[in-house]
């Protein structure tokens, strides 16, 4: 383990990024953070979490996918890709950590979303632990630990320190670029800092939530006549599904240009009424429907097919962003005895 003084963070954030292009979570006017490329006088935020994760660095909200010319009945197919430079994401907290493997076994298994793929070669992901968990935070209830995240460099924060530790072969090669700048410390420095953090975790007000009661073999609770209630405030923005750093739902679309076509693609919302609409016209007619197609893939369908892995991982961003206060924190704790 290595540890840096937090006056000379800087100069860490100077040091990647004369190797490798480097994003950190740093603040907006809005008071929100976002992970943006870092450049001296870009400060790292002191928010909990940023308003998106680091998902869409390796998933784009938009992304160009392939270019088509046309001359005549002459059609020429253009791969509009570019090799991706290495580039480091600094301050990934333990439950977008997590996301990570849900998206590798959406995107990574075949067939292999390339795309994808490329980016997370090419990523080096350096998390930073959580030091004051919010009140809409519920990782916990998924397994995972905010005071240990996983990650190519795992990092911890108190008031006077960085501590850093490699944990695969990406975080080694990084740590040794910058070995100048650290200083080797004892494998238990950051102890302090995973205490207090769990400590106040188990003070929370979700600490107890689990998702037990849902597994992939409880489909009894698509019947529930719950549903009929929970749905009634949702006004279909979407705002979850793009505050979400698990959900993978996309659209392609194409763009005459005048001159061909491009085409994009871009993250889509199960919660909206276009949604996988076809010829034939959509499967989900209603709101309802809609509704519990997230949650049920969430908590239901997700594990079902994923090792018991479930869909979500406490981030707390649906809750604090809902304009109707409409969770998935709420779904689980009225449905939780349907689910049995």
């Amino acid at each position: 383990m290595y540890r840096i003084s937090l006056d000379s963070i800087d100069n860490l954030f100077a040091a990647i990024s004369a190797v490798e292009k480097l994003y950190i979570p740093a603040d907006r006017e809005d008071g929100q953070s976002y992970f943006t490329e870092w450049k001296e006088g870009v400060k790292l935020s002191d928010n909990l979490n940023t308003f998106r994760s680091a998902k869409g660095l390796f998933f784009p909200q938009v992304q160009d996918l392939v270019s088509f010319r046309t001359e005549g009945k002459k059609i020429e197919v253009i791969d509009t890709r570019k090799e991706t430079e290495d580039f480091v994401v600094f301050g990934v907290r333990a439950c977008d950590a997590a996301s990570f493997g849900i998206l590798d076994r959406v995107f990574l298994s075949d067939p292999v979303d390339s795309y994808y793929k490329t980016n997370r070669d090419h990523g080096t992901v350096m998390t930073l632990a959580c030091n004051r968990p919010d009140e809409t935070c519920f990782c916990t209830s998924f397994g995972i630990d905010p005071s240990d995240p996983a990650g190519d460099i795992s990092c911890w924060k108190d008031k006077e320190n960085l501590y850093l530790k490699s944990l695969t072969e990406k975080g080694e090669k990084l740590v040794y670029a910058l070995k100048d700048l650290l200083t080797e410390c004892d494998e238990n420095a950051a102890d302090t800092v995973k205490a207090e953090v769990k400590a106040v975790m188990n003070e929370l007000p979700l600490s107890n939530l689990k998702p037990d009661d849902f597994t992939g073999e409880q489909l009894s609770v698509f019947n529930s006549e719950k549903w009929k209630e929970l749905y009634r405030s949702c006004i279909g923005c979407g705002t979850c599904t793009f505050v979400c750093p698990t959900c993978q739902c996309y659209d392609i679309k194409d763009f005459n240009t005048g001159k061909g076509i491009e085409r994009f693609r871009c993250w889509d919302s199960c919660m909206y009424s276009d949604f996988t609409m076809m010829a034939s016209g959509t499967p989900r007619l209603t709101q309802l429907e809609r509704f519990r197609q997230r949650f049920m893939h969430k908590l239901v369908y997700f594990p079902m097919n994923n090792d018991g892995v479930y869909g979500c991982v406490g981030c707390g961003r649906c809750l604090r962003k809902c304009p109707v206060s409409m969770n998935i924190v709420k779904v689980m704790k009225s449905l939780g005895g349907d689910a049995k």
